[in-house]
């Protein structure tokens, strides 16, 4: 089912007995988030020394409060996603790997060798065909019911602090849109923003993330605009700015020009911020999709409709029509300012950091907005389902470039970044290490800190069994291999930032072929016929299962 808004989208899980409506009042600083991290642990034994029980499944229930101290009128949606059952509702299936099954149909489509074939194809056709987006009149976008283009003010807004040392408030789960300034591809990624007063905030986007890039393309053109070798320029500007990290300071370099960045002086990037979307945009952004394929298109394919989608009003940038509150504003080359501290999805803080600087020039939204957020921080928690699904999803694209892969496992302990494990088809020897330098080079799994790699008889799902192939089957110094590359900027143990070391352990089999001359034991298999006679007696034997 495609939901149109965030609105439908609530309502659906109000009828399915998956909302608990707060009326209570509760301040945005500190208080929401302490409900929302008790209520999302539902299910999970806890050590505060007091239960919480209520609807939903284990993750409880998606939570609206209607009585935000401080913000009369005004609501806060949160822990839409934070539940198995939520989540696959969200995308309209009812079991997340239905949504792996999509797209392995889609990547296994050939070309039609006659009338019938291309009769058979006109659903995945049609499919397609529904997933891009439409533009829409300003005058049906529901976000344009109120415009301010003057005398706005974000912390009107009911903002979140989650954490008590946090920096400030945060927007959590933005929607933001940039464009590619090569290609003009638009791209959604979600980056949390310190809101540092009402027309400014931080703009976190991590180093290696797409919006981050279309701003270090934009550094590059400026730099090469005015130097007499444009490629040395650019080449220079990454390399002092640590690849847009650091404020570089106009001048020579070593009594050398190499780059100037005094033409930066008013240079924008134009952004726009999306909150409170219908949840296959808001999930869209979220996706490590390859950045050719826009998250408009994502999104359409999930929602098996198309996003209605709106020009701006002062940058030229669309965004989601029916969103309940946009941002419309630039960051100016070269400006960085202190973000942070954040209680993040690792469990600890990520500390302060110097990141660009988001100025807003209009705000559009709703009546009556509600204000769509989430928090993170010691797993299990909503990110925790966003994650899985995002497994399910980014599995049959991995299997395009690693066929042997079986299935793979990001446990929300390991948040996700820190532990892949993976079930492999083993057919020669070293193909575990093959496969761990493979996922070290796909795209957001290149932050992979540690590796496992096992046969395909382990079910990775299942950590227990895993626990007990890993811990057998290796042998440390022969079987653990290690190396260097780019971490996620989250990581606060690597050596420097962004980067640092990672750990490939190979838990299967070893072969003859491998070096390994022992015998290798079965595993402990109770027989067929024992385990049927068992079975058919069980019952009377007067024990619960």
């Amino acid at each position: 089912m495609a939901y149109n808004d965030l609105r439908e989208w609530i309502a659906a899980l109000d009828k399915a007995g998956e909302l608990q409506r707060i009326t209570e009042p509760v301040s945005a600083r500190l208080e929401i988030a302490e409900i929302t991290d008790r209520v999302s642990k539902i299910g999970k034994a806890t050590d505060r020394g007091s239960s919480v029980r209520g609807k939903g499944a284990a993750g409880g229930p998606a939570l609206l409060f209607d009585n935000v101290t401080g913000h009369p009128g005004h609501k806060v949606f949160i822990n839409q996603f934070g539940s198995e059952r939520r989540m696959a509702m969200a995308l309209g299936v009812t079991h997340l790997d239905e949504i792996a099954e999509r797209i392995q149909s889609l990547l296994q489509m050939k070309a039609p060798e006659g009338f019938l074939d291309k009769l058979k194809m006109l659903p995945q056709v049609a499919e397609l065909t529904r997933a891009f987006p439409k533009t829409i009149s300003a005058k049906d976008a529901a976000c344009k019911q109120v415009i301010l283009r003057e005398n706005f003010n974000l912390l009107d807004f009911p903002v979140l602090t989650c954490w008590p040392h946090d920096g400030g408030p945060f927007v959590t789960l933005p929607c933001v849109h940039t464009r590619d300034p090569k290609s003009g591809r638009r791209n959604i990624g979600m980056y949390r923003m310190q809101v540092y007063d009402g027309q400014t905030t931080g703009m976190h986007w991590q180093r290696q993330k797409v919006a981050a890039e279309h701003y270090r393309e934009a550094l590059r053109a400026q730099a090469a605009a005015a130097a007499d070798n444009p490629l040395a320029a650019r080449v220079a500007a990454m390399a002092e700015s640590a690849g847009g990290a650091y404020a570089v300071p106009d001048g020579p370099i070593g009594g050398l020009p190499q780059v100037q960045f005094s033409n930066l002086n008013g240079s924008r990037m134009e952004v726009a911020v999306s909150i409170g979307t219908d949840p296959a945009t808001t999930f869209s952004a979220i996706v490590p999709a390859p950045p050719d394929i826009e998250e408009y298109l994502i999104a359409g394919f999930l929602r098996g409709k198309p996003v209605e989608i709106v020009k701006c009003e002062t940058v030229d940038l669309e965004v989601p029509a029916q969103s309940e509150i946009v941002l419309e504003g630039y960051v100016e080359l070269g400006e960085l300012r202190s973000e942070g501290p954040f209680g993040d999805h690792t469990g600890f803080y990520t500390m302060q950091d110097e990141y660009p600087v988001f100025h807003i020039t209009c705000i559009t939204h709703r009546k009556d907005p509600i204000y769509a957020a989430t928090i993170v921080g010691k797993p299990p928690m909503e990110d925790a389902w966003m994650g899985k699904a995002v497994e399910r999803i980014f599995l049959p694209m991995m299997r395009m470039t690693i066929p042997e892969i079986v299935d793979i496992n990001l446990p929300p302990e390991g948040v996700f970044h820190n532990l892949m494990i993976v079930s492999i088809r083993k057919s020669y020897p070293g193909q575990a290490r093959k496969v761990m330098a493979a996922i070290w080079s796909l795209g957001q799994a290149m932050f992979t800190k540690c590796v496992l790699v096992v046969d395909e008889d382990c079910d990775v799902q299942d950590l227990a069994e895993v626990t007990l192939r890993v811990t057998n089957n290796i042998d440390p110094e022969r079987d653990i291999q290690f190396t260097l590359g780019p971490i996620d900027s989250l990581d606060h143990a690597s050596r420097l930032p962004n980067y640092g070391s990672k750990m490939g352990i190979d838990a299967t089999r070893k072969w003859r072929a491998e070096g390994f001359d022992r015998p290798w034991p079965a595993l402990l298999e109770m027989d067929r016929d024992t385990k049927a006679k068992v079975d058919a007696i069980w019952n009377r034997l007067g024990i619960d299962r």
